[in-house]
């Protein structure tokens, strides 16, 4: 494709074409690793073509900057290691958000490379429509997962806390808070399996086992605190423990938000006000049955 030489590209139209030259060479080899690692046949195909889009992009920026580009190895192994915590899904379209703020550099390039328009069109319509084709397992049992992961935090977020004023000991309420959220996993977990084999669903085990993996690996993080402290730090125990309720929320709904494009802030807000109001009135209550009731372990 020729190049039009009316009048020469800026310094600084230069330095984003350079830019953006990078970001599609880095996009194209991501696409093509995550292909690579893909099982599903279906999803190969998708990340494949994405990343012939970006390789296609990438020359085009080429024929303007004239230097050819390696991928950039610190941001493939980032994106390669999100992938492997989050998911592909989690990993490209986080990616592809990123390039929302490049719209200001589109509108700019445009005015001397005419070529800008037509590949942001494409950025906007096509890719959007390829990623709207990948289809993970994981994302299939959210809804499990968030069933998992909102009753352990409510559930052993109120328990921790009514249990670190009634016993003021980490070992006795790590110990009560662990018995308690081992029956209370295998209990979701069942739930989940009936409620899913009642609605006549083939994949009722599988989404038995996502919902309870993610309510016992909240358990545990929720009581390492009072595993790792001294027996009378049970207060210190109790403010790490509402850290890391707090920090998970920002986690998992990030993960919720991006993966599903979803709005994070609504999503947070919520389940925030829900574990730590409960956290709250079971600490009152915990407080209530040492001074007014003289229940002491």
């Amino acid at each position: 494709m020729e190049r039009q030489t009316q009048r020469p590209i800026s310094e600084e139209s230069q330095r984003l074409l350079h830019k953006m030259q990078q970001n599609e060479v880095n996009e194209s080899e991501i696409y093509r690793r995550l292909a690579a690692s893909t099982k599903e046949e279906k999803n190969r195909q998708v990340l494949s073509r994405l990343s012939h889009e970006e390789q296609v992009h990438a020359q085009k920026w080429q024929n303007y900057t004239k230097r050819e580009l390696k991928p950039q190895a610190g941001k493939i192994l980032w994106r390669a290691f999100l992938s492997k915590i989050f998911g592909f899904t989690f990993a490209v379209k986080q990616m592809e958000n990123g390039e929302e703020g490049a719209q200001n550099a589109y509108e700019q390039l445009s005015h001397e490379v005419p070529e800008a328009k037509e590949i942001q069109k494409e950025e906007k319509s096509h890719e959007n429509a390829l990623i709207g084709l990948l289809d993970e397992e994981r994302l299939r049992y959210v809804g499990s997962m968030v069933l998992g992961l909102n009753d352990a935090l409510v559930e052993m977020t109120g328990t921790l806390a009514g249990l670190t004023l009634a016993m003021q000991n980490t070992r006795l309420i790590a110990l009560s808070g662990l018995i308690t959220g081992i029956s209370a996993t295998l209990s979701m977990a069942a739930s989940e399996f009936l409620s899913a084999k009642s609605e006549g669903r083939a994949d009722a085990a599988k989404s038995s086992v996502y919902t309870g993996v993610t309510y016992l690996v909240a358990v545990a993080l929720l009581i390492l605190p009072y595993l790792l402290l001294s027996p009378q730090h049970y207060l210190p125990a109790l403010g790490t423990m509402l850290a890391i309720v707090l920090l998970i929320l920002v986690v998992f709904n990030y993960y919720i938000a991006v993966a599903k494009d979803l709005s994070f802030a609504k999503r947070f807000g919520q389940m925030a006000c829900i574990s730590l109001g409960v956290a709250a009135l079971s600490f009152l209550a915990g407080l209530f049955m040492k001074n007014v009731m003289h229940v002491n372990m």
